[in-house]
Order: C-alpha cells, then structure tokens, then sequence
C-alpha cells in the first residue's frame, strides 16, 4: 500500500494521516468535544491538498469502541474518501491503536459504557484475546485488580468517573502500526468486512444473528 488515508476519531483527541511508500508523510490532530462532524474536514481537506494528489489505495479508520457518534463520522468520512478514490475503506479497532497495545505488552483497556455499566478487553502481542465485554461496577472493579494482579497494564481511552486510570488515545499513527503489524488472516478479516462502529456485547450471551464485533 504506497498511499494510504487514516482517520481515526473514536475519542475527543481525533487524529487522520497520509502515509507514502510505507511511511507517515502527514498527520493533522484536533480536539473536538465529539463534535467531529463539524472540525473533521478542515484538517483533512488540508492533508488531502498536501498529500492526496495520486488518490489511495486503502482507507484505513478506527471502529471503537468510544465515542458513538465520533465513530460514525469517521466510518461515513472513510467510505466517502474510498468511494472518491475507488478504493476499500478498513475499520480496525481502535483500542489497537493505543501505545499500550503497539506495544505488544499484555494490558487491559477499559471504559465507561454508560447507565451503570463499564467495558472492558483484554489485549496481547497487538491483537484482541476477546470481544470487549461489559459489566457492572463491580465486575469491573474485580478485572482491573486481577489484571493488575497479573502484571498486565490498565487504561482507558477516555476518563472513567470515580477511576483513577492510565489515559491512552488511540492515533492515526497507532492505527497504521496496527495495520502493520497485524497477520494476513486479521488483515483479511478486517479487510471484508463493512465498516461499522464496534458494539458492546454483555458476556455469557447468545449472539444474535446480527453481526456485532469482530
């Protein structure tokens, strides 16, 4: 992939980026408060007038979990920039794309799911050991210590009230690493799928038909 596009807008602190030829030739972050549908496209019109002039060949762009709503508008931009040029737009989780899990350290990202409940996945050598699952306060309690007990590192992509956790944002950058660093069969799994926001789904339940992460 010699010109690939990267958005990744899954937090506040959203990011996009251009790499050429295997390496980063641009990267535009900004702050949005999750308003990213009304900051997004001034830092990527700019980035695409610097360094979109041949097209891409792959939009890549982070699934979650985090903000819905900044999610989706990062979902819709990357399908509208693969549709313009001619190419497959690539959801990867976003959490993949945090320093913790580039690192290939074992650790455990976690975070705030709203009405009382908490989210939380384990990650190891850069790839998901599970769905991000969710659970009550004091299931979430109970994993952070025993993660922590094993040695492994906590965070979250965004404060969780009432927690005093490792801050980690997903990047553009990170997502690309991801990219990298991910075998052909993730890659290819990533790759046919549609993209869409990642949904939490409650442990020990039956899925439904509907697809939900993966």
């Amino acid at each position: 992939m010699p010109s690939v596009l990267i958005i990744e807008t899954s937090t506040e602190a959203a990011s996009i980026a251009v790499v050429i030829d295997q390496e980063i030739a641009g990267e535009k972050s900004f702050v949005s408060d999750r308003r990213h549908n009304a900051l997004l496209f001034e830092p990527l019109s700019e980035l695409l007038a610097e360094h979109g002039s041949n097209g891409f060949e792959a939009v890549l762009v982070g699934g979650g979990p985090g903000s819905y709503s900044g999610t989706r508008v990062g979902i819709a931009t990357a399908q509208g920039a693969a549709l313009v040029a001619g190419c497959k737009a690539v959801a990867i989780p976003s959490i993949l794309a945090t320093k913790e899990a580039v690192s290939g350290e074992p650790c455990l990202a976690v975070g705030d799911a709203r009405r009382g409940s908490y989210w939380h996945c384990r990650i190891s050598e850069g790839k998901l050991l599970e769905e991000p699952q969710l659970t009550d306060a004091i299931g979430f309690d109970a994993t952070i210590a025993a993660a922590e007990s094993a040695g492994s590192k906590v965070f979250c992509m965004e404060p969780v009230k009432g927690k005093s956790l490792a801050l980690s944002r997903p990047t553009a950058a990170g997502l690309w690493q991801a990219w990298q660093t991910a075998d052909a069969k993730t890659r290819s799994h990533w790759a046919g799928k549609v993209p869409q926001p990642i949904y939490l789904s409650a442990p020990h339940v039956t899925p439904s038909k509907k697809q939900v992460f993966g």
